[in-house]
This record gives C-alpha cells, structure tokens and sequence, in this order.
C-alpha cells in the first residue's frame, strides 16, 4: 500500500514507520508543523526544531521521503482557540483530543488528497475491520464497520484521545504499533538503532511543546485575582490568579500550609477557588453527569447502556449506566463517585476491549 506516515520525531512514529518499511509498503514521512512563531516565540524556543532534527535521521536512516506540512493556521482556528475559549469559560478543554479530530484525521486527510491508501500514526490503539458488530444496533449484517479497539498497554493506551473519529477516518486509519507494549516498542528502537532510540517521550499539550501550560494561559488570559476559600469553614485561605490556572481535583500549584489541598469547586462569575483536604471533599464527589456533543464512532449508539466510561485519559475506567435524553445528550451514573469530574472534560465510553466514542461533560 501506499501510506502517509505521520512522524513527530519521537520514538512511537519512528518504530511505526520502520514496521511499515519492513513490511514493503510505499512510504511517505509528514511532519505537520503547528508551531506559532509569531505568537509563541517570547515564550520560549520552538519546540519543533529539535523534533525535527531527530526525525530527518530516522528518514534518512530507512530512505524514506520527508515533507514538513504548515497547518499553523488551521490548528490555531480549530484547536488553540477552542481551547483557550473553554478554560476562559472556567472548562477543562482536551486539545490533543481537538487535534486529532481535526487536525492529525481532519485537515490532514484534505492535505494529502486522495493519494495515499492509508494514513499511519504512532498511537497506542488498533482498528478492528468487522462485518457484524454486537456494539451498535440495527446495523445491517454484511456491512463493514471499523471499530477502535484498545491497546494491550493499559497505561500508554491512546484511545480515550481517538473517540471523537467517525468512520471514514478510522477506515483510512492504521496505527502499527497498536498491538504492543510501550518496553516492546522502545526494543524494537532498539533493534533497528533508531538515532532517537532513547529520546523522552513527550509529555504536556501537543502544540506547547516545552512550554508550561501556565505560561500560555498568561500569556492569553493574563492575571485576575482572586480568592482561595476552604470548602468546610468558608475561611478566606489566600489568593490566586485567575481561575483558569485551576482544574477539578488539582492538587499542584495549591501551595498553602495545612495540605495537601485540592481544588473541589470553582465559581468563575465571582472567580473564587474552593479547596479542601482530600478527606473533607467526600461531600462534593459525585456519580452523575450530562454528556453533550456526543460521537459515535460506528455511527450509531450502543445497543446496550450499561458500559464503561472514563473521564480522563489514564488506565482507570468505571462501570457506568447510560440514560439516552434529548438533543444527543446522555445522562451517565456512574458505579462509584469521583472527586475530579469537571465541565469540558471527555467521557468515553467502552464496551470491553473497544472504545465506542464519546463526549463532552456538560454538568
């Protein structure tokens, strides 16, 4: 096949690539370049450059073709203002989640046209091409459906940032490393001597880089003072800068004596933090929600309502049961309460091994 292979210079994309190499495909590396100079350069150096550096090695070492792809404008439009838009809306917006959708599986397809037979990234998932499937319902039997199925790596899977897909991007999708675990991967960089076989993996925002995430809300929101208001006793504990440096369940960055504190509620009119010990926050756990902006990846719901569900991106999921309401909403109980649940958060839903999609808590 002909494949557009998605890099970014770390070692995930590179093992891809070179899988895909041995395997005989005809490859094309892309780099799409999101970086903002104009507007991130005075916060610190860009990041791409080294990113860069690495993957013209790993080209050049299996005499694959490299092309930089310039979509700064529209991952600005689709992803960086939709983000800073939500936090000032006091939500906890998902980016890497915004850039797959439409980025990495968005614009990029528009890129590359027609031309390429699949598109290949190093995520930690696996597409699973079924003629029948018992997870939606009223789906005519014959009929291929393309479903994202869960990485054996529990911790490094990538799912939770690939449900917003809808079937005609995981079709075109392949993702080589799906099938392994992280130590797998790092041997097998290893054994094709990789020039960034012991790179770090990348950890924050994928269009920060470096860049402290506080430092680009300051940048763009600035300083609002506010007040730091323990939960039980209402006592006034101290001051804060904005309430968009903070999230649900937050414990870094709080930095008063008597913690360790986290953050248990948020009042963005009035701009006033809440705090409280971990043992004192059992009252503002809760075990339901609304999820709005819901997507399923089959493009159907599920025929069954009670699943699994996660709220963030880690290996920890809960039982939950699902309530279909008006407007593609869904009302989600879950098995257990949660301290950490917040407004603009991503619950994605699972039904065993696969991911079915997901959405956005409302409230």
């Amino acid at each position: 096949m002909k494949i557009a292979v998605l890099t970014s210079g770390g070692v995930d994309s590179s093992v891809a690539l070179r899988l895909l190499k041995d395997q005989g495909h005809e490859l094309t590396a892309f780099y799409i370049k999101i970086w903002m100079e104009d507007k991130f350069s005075f916060l610190g150096k860009c990041p791409w450059e080294e990113d860069l550096s690495y993957l013209e090695k790993v080209c050049e070492q299996a005499k694959v073709p490299l092309e930089i792809v310039p979509l700064q404008k529209e991952y600005w439009a689709r992803v960086v203002t939709e983000a800073i838009r939500e936090v000032k809306a006091g939500r906890t917006p998902n980016p890497d989640i915004l850039c797959n959708q439409f980025i990495k599986f968005g614009v990029f397809y528009d890129y590359i046209g027609k031309g390429f037979d699949k598109v290949a990234t190093g995520h930690y998932a696996q597409v699973d091409p079924l003629l029948t499937s018992p997870l939606v319902r009223g789906r005519k039997k014959g009929k291929e459906i393309f479903c994202l199925k869960r990485s054996p790596d529990k911790i490094k899977d990538q799912t939770y940032f690939l449900a917003r897909l809808n079937q005609e991007q995981l079709a075109r999708a392949i993702f080589p490393i799906g099938k392994f675990k992280k130590e797998e991967v790092r041997k097998l960089a290893k054994k094709y001597k990789l020039p960034n076989q012991d790179r770090k993996d990348s950890q924050g925002i994928c269009f920060l880089g470096k860049i402290k995430y506080r430092d680009f809300l300051a940048a763009h929101l600035g300083k609002k003072p506010g007040e730091i208001i323990n939960i039980k006793t209402r006592e006034k504990m101290g001051r804060h800068e904005g309430f968009w440096y903070y999230t649900i369940g937050q414990r870094k960055d709080i930095k008063l004596s008597g913690g360790p504190w986290y953050v248990v509620k948020k009042d963005t009119k009035k701009n006033i933090i809440y705090i409280g010990r971990e043992g004192e926050i059992t009252g503002e756990r809760r075990d339901e929600f609304v999820v709005g902006s819901v997507n399923w990846i089959s493009g159907e719901r599920p025929s069954k309502n009670k699943l699994k569900v996660k709220i963030r991106h880690g290996e920890n999921f809960y039982n939950c049961q699902l309530d279909f309401i008006k407007g593609n909403k869904i009302r989600v109980e879950l098995n257990k309460a949660d301290r950490g649940i917040a407004a603009g958060q991503y619950a994605v839903f699972y039904d065993g091994e696969y991911c079915l999609g997901g959405g956005v808590i409302e409230e």
